[in-house]
């Protein structure tokens, strides 16, 4: 899979693509992420990406020309590629929408900075905006690592396990249920003895009950959305009758 980021700011991105699975998925050729300057598409000397907004207000404006020609740019190589606009102002990024562009092979993320990109921008050349919360950074460059990293998770091979990311918190719209590692016992604070008994069917139906246990009492509204089984019904009706 592969990452196009469009920034003014590329040395960001040096570091996070550098360390722990996603340096050893870059490696392994599974996912390739490309930084491209905004700034190598303005036409002036002094390569200006920004200006003041028509009709007043604070802040300056990124420009239309230099986004669209790096835009242009990568669809030269694929049509295909799916352009993401990283904004305060977009879809809120859930579990449901990184499956859904883990399963598409090219995506151009755009930072935005300042006050944001000319509307027009977004008219001819977005497809997707997304927010990763309901709060303002000072730019979409985190918000582009972040989506990368959630996303590379879902792409074949990139986990030991591709079971890893099934069982992650909001797969299925449940959240994960405890784990514990030695020692067995830690400050009068025991493992469940489940856990040690070697009965995988009964672990896996502690893990469920669990699962479905902090859902209710972490995040309720996720439930709403889950797919429950007959048997996962009982068990979250017993979890709320005893309120636990």
């Amino acid at each position: 899979m592969r990452f196009d980021i469009l920034t003014l700011f590329p040395e960001m991105f040096s570091s996070p693509f550098q360390e722990s699975i996603l340096a050893k998925a870059i490696e392994k050729g599974l996912i390739e992420v490309r930084t491209i300057n905004i700034r190598d598409f303005a036409l002036d000397k002094h390569q200006v990406v920004d200006d003041a907004p028509y009709g007043g207000g604070q802040g300056m404006v990124m420009k239309v020309e230099p986004i669209a020609r790096a835009i242009e740019q990568v669809k030269m190589e694929n049509p295909s590629a799916w352009t993401v606009y990283l904004t305060p102002e977009g879809k809120p990024l859930n579990q449901e929408i990184i499956k859904e562009l883990s399963s598409r092979s090219h995506l151009i993320l755009l930072c935005g900075r300042y006050e944001g990109v000319d509307e027009r921008v977004r008219q001819l050349f977005v497809d997707e905006e997304i927010s990763i919360g309901d709060y303002v950074l000072t730019g979409g460059e985190l918000a582009a690592m972040v989506l990368i990293d959630t996303v590379s998770r879902l792409v074949p091979g990139v986990l030991g396990s591709d079971k890893s990311a099934e069982e992650d918190s909001f797969f299925g719209s449940l959240l994960e249920y405890p784990q514990y590692t030695r020692p067995a016992s830690f400050r009068n604070h025991e493992v469940p003895e489940v856990l040690l008994s070697g009965n995988h069917q009964a672990i896996s139906l502690w893990r469920r009950e669990e699962s479905l246990r902090r859902t209710w009492l972490r995040r309720p509204e996720l439930l709403n959305k889950a797919s429950l089984s007959e048997e996962d019904k009982k068990i979250l009706e017993e979890i709320i009758q005893n309120k636990s």
